[in-house]
């Protein structure tokens, strides 16, 4: 749940936090509209919209036209509607059977991954006299949550005699759409376009159609369908450094600190937990308030550099869970002197794919790791 302040550039409190340029999300989301037209696009804004913040973000997009939003669980939809958020919202994630009075309460669109679950949803429903708002998952290879494609004649089947439940969309998710070998994200968009040729031969009004991610909508387009579901993208990262890059988007979050503390470092003196680090001669270091307690990785520990100056330093010791120290050499530097750790400053810039080199993960990782205890400032 989102529950960190929305401050001003005037108010920062915490010399740690992030800048979320609002109007840089709204010329990212332009860019696939206009990318994928006439297809719908529903943002994805699950784990705190990539940590960008769930609230602000969606009532951003809402304005901005999306036609739906997709979030992970029932909480996350719930903290929309309770904040005013009208739009459509779809919860991607499976439910359990004692969440369905309040994902109807909320006017929240279900995800039925099974027969069973849209039954459930059904007798709810009935129980209600409404008729709930269901998007039926097929797995055409995720293995995660869904009906196998091979099994989807029956589930549609039964789905469509169930009244109380209105089947408003069919969806699946690729798997591998973010490396460049695209044969198996094709084999996935067969397999799923193989279950809606059964689908469209039964008696039911047309649904929304939808597979398609961040890495699906810049390298195979055909598969756009009705609906498109961007989420790395959104917020100006790509899935991954291979991908192709057939729509521009530019990254919408910069993190920033400031130094804290000056100190000189003497030769041999170590820094950190474990004393790691060890200096063969006397060097100048700052320290900067952020740490793995933050969602600043302590597996960056010892490869991990930040702007100073508009010049990189390396961060140097172990990561701290809320301090690190930065080993400025030979040059100076200032308590209240501007920290980058992702973002740009003059002409140096560290990127979000940085990060997730030394802390040896993905960008999704890096950004949905920042803690809710990091400040975010909007600017539009």
């Amino acid at each position: 749940m989102e529950n960190h302040p929305v401050i001003s550039l005037d108010d920062v409190i915490r010399p740690t936090h992030l800048v979320v340029d609002l109007k840089i999300i709204k010329e990212n989301f332009r860019r696939i509209k206009e990318a994928v037209k006439p297809s719908k696009v529903m943002p994805i804004l699950k784990a705190n919209a990539y940590g960008h913040g769930l609230i602000k973000i969606a009532q951003t997009l809402e304005k901005e036209g999306a036609d739906y939003l997709g979030v992970a669980f029932l909480e996350e939809g719930i903290l929309l509607r309770q904040q005013g958020i009208k739009m459509p919202i779809l919860v991607l994630g499976g439910i359990w059977g004692n969440q369905i009075p309040t994902f109807l309460k909320y006017n929240l669109t279900m995800t039925a991954s099974s027969i069973d679950k849209a039954r459930q949803i059904d007798s709810e429903a009935r129980k209600q006299n409404t008729i709930a708002k269901v998007h039926l998952k097929i797995d055409t290879g995720m293995e995660r949550i869904g009906v196998h494609y091979y099994n989807a004649p029956k589930f549609f089947d039964e789905a469509v005699k169930l009244k109380n439940i209105g089947i408003e969309g069919i969806y699946s998710h690729f798997a591998n759409a973010d490396i460049c070998n695209t044969d198996y994200t094709k084999l996935q968009f067969d397999r799923f376009m193989q279950s809606l040729d059964y689908f469209e031969r039964l008696d039911y009004a047309p649904v929304i159609r939808h597979i398609s991610n961040s890495g699906g909508i810049l390298q195979l387009p055909e598969a756009n369908l009705d609906m498109v579901r961007p989420g790395i993208m959104l917020y100006g990262v790509y899935p991954s450094q291979e991908i192709k890059r057939t729509i521009e988007v530019n990254p919408a979050l910069t993190w920033k600190s400031l130094v804290i503390y000056f100190k000189v470092i003497k030769a041999g003196h170590p820094v950190g937990y474990g004393s790691k680090w060890i200096g063969e001669k006397d060097v100048r270091a700052v320290t900067v308030p952020v740490g793995y307690g933050d969602g600043y990785m302590r597996r960056m520990s010892g490869k991990a550099r930040v702007i100073i100056n508009e010049k990189k330093y390396p961060v140097i010791g172990t990561i701290s869970m809320d301090q690190i120290v930065v080993n400025i050499d030979c040059d100076s530097a200032y308590n209240g002197d501007e920290v980058i750790l992702i973002g740009k400053q003059g002409k140096s810039e560290i990127t979000v794919e940085d990060l997730a080199r030394w802390a040896e993960t993905i960008p999704y990782e890096i950004l949905t790791n920042i803690n809710t205890r990091v400040p975010r400032i909007y600017i539009d």
